[in-house]
């Protein structure tokens, strides 16, 4: 719902982010108060929420401001901005009646845009009188606006911890998205822990695409019966490209499909331990660096439907490494699926205060990998992880997540690290 108080605001009537209010999630109803110095545009407000995926169904509109007659036409002016509004419909004799030309009115009924470019004029079917307001009681006229989508998303952008989104967090915004992963391998007698600092950057410029760039550092800390070491060093920094191709939009649900290419650029730390601080192959103490490699193109294909409390999800995503210094890990390719429950809030209404289960797998598949440019043999691997987790939306702007994923099936070969356990602390910050 941050998603429709975002593109509203975009507007140049409309009040500061935060004086838009999404009141009812199920019916898709809003409110706001628009700028006083502004003239409004209903024609506006329903491009600019149909550019962000929704689809505008009707509007009230309530204004205040002094009646005046143009012909047989009866016209609120409002002020400071000066915006008449033409009254039209079969209530307009009961709305002005005992009202002269000149004199402070209320109207409230429903509000369109009638013409286009300069012919076009802001119309209002009254519904009713709510009142006339005397100068004493009001020093500035003001007007006010609520509107009613035919097509609302699900409970939030969705957002699975582990596996790809098919969703673009805000139109003509983004997200920060911090996260912090521990890792325990072994391979044989040697342990290895990692801890990895990943965030992320993003930013949607259109309805369909979404640009992203992902930074991780990484620290390796490992050990055997007789040495130990660290190291600390950049990985790979990715950059992605999201475009959203399907996108269908229903109450309390919604069903969207998206592709997204990333490339990951040889931009890690590549030195790995020598033989003399860890007694390992040399393609074993390559693992321990923060790299699987140099320049990688990755590609994935994502999905996700919801409806009510429950949203499920996945994505298929294939890499291609290359060498660098000569050492690679194996192609990957990667099927990961996420099921989620909205456990709180039952009487669920307004965004914010959502609380969900989440429950992810992983199954990996790494081919052959290389070092010095010749295939290394038992370096494949078969993994399928799962990953119970918990999401927090605190705000419709911010949301605190975790989850803990383990092996399995782990069918390694003997020189692969095989993971343990993987914890993920996350937050994640839209603007």
């Amino acid at each position: 719902m941050y998603n429709i108080q975002k593109a509203v605001s975009r507007l140049d009537y409309a009040p500061k982010l935060k004086e838009i209010a999404v009141t009812d999630i199920k019916k898709g109803l809003g409110e706001f108060t628009p700028k006083p110095d502004k003239p409004v545009s209903f024609a506006a407000l329903k491009a600019t929420l149909k550019s962000a995926g929704y689809v505008l169904d009707a509007a009230d509109i309530a204004v205040a401001g002094t009646l005046e007659k143009e012909g047989d036409v009866w016209v609120v002016t409002v002020k400071p901005s000066g915006q008449k509004f033409v009254l039209e419909g079969p209530n307009v004799t009961n709305a002005v009646s005992g009202n002269e030309p000149g004199s402070p009115i209320e109207i409230i009924g429903n509000w369109k845009t009638v013409g286009q470019g300069t012919s076009a004029r802001e119309v209002i079917v009254p519904d009713r009188l709510r009142a006339s307001l005397g100068d004493a009681r009001y020093s500035v006229e003001f007007i006010s606006a609520a509107f009613v989508l035919s097509d609302t998303e699900t409970t939030k952008p969705l957002a699975p911890i582990r596996v790809t989104s098919p969703g673009l967090t805000v139109y003509k915004g983004g997200a920060i998205t911090p996260r912090l992963y521990l890792i325990r391998q072994h391979l044989g007698v040697l342990e290895v822990d990692r801890q990895v600092v990943d965030l992320s950057l993003s930013y949607t410029p259109s309805p369909h695409v979404q640009l992203e760039a992902e930074v991780p550092i990484a620290r390796t800390a490992f050990h055997d019966a007789s040495t130990s070491g660290s190291g600390i060093g950049l990985g790979n920094i990715t950059g992605w490209a999201k475009y959203r191709f399907f996108r269908k939009v229903k109450t309390y649900g919604d069903r969207q499909a998206a592709a997204r290419f990333g490339l990951e650029l040889p931009t890690g730390k590549k030195d790995a331990p020598s033989q003399t601080q860890i007694n390992a192959p040399a393609f074993v103490r390559q693992q321990l660096t923060p790299i699987n490699g140099g320049l990688a193109p990755h590609f994935d294909l994502a999905f996700s439907q919801a409806g009510g409390r429950f949203i499920f999800g996945g994505n298929a995503e294939a890499i291609f490494r290359s060498e660098r210094d000569g050492f690679r890990m194996g192609h990957e390719q990667r099927l990961n699926t996420d099921l989620e429950y909205v456990l709180l809030p039952r009487d669920y209404t307004k965004p914010g205060g959502e609380l969900f289960l989440i429950l992810e797998t992983t199954f990996v598949h790494r081919g052959t990998g290389r070092l010095n440019s010749a295939p290394v043999s038992g370096s494949s691997a078969t993994e399928y992880y799962l990953a119970p987790g918990l999401q927090y939306a605190a705000r419709p702007q911010f949301v605190v997540e975790g989850s803990v994923q383990f092996p399995v099936v782990l069918n390694t070969g003997p020189l692969t690290l095989r993971t343990d356990v993987n914890v993920l602390l996350g937050v994640k910050y839209l603007f």
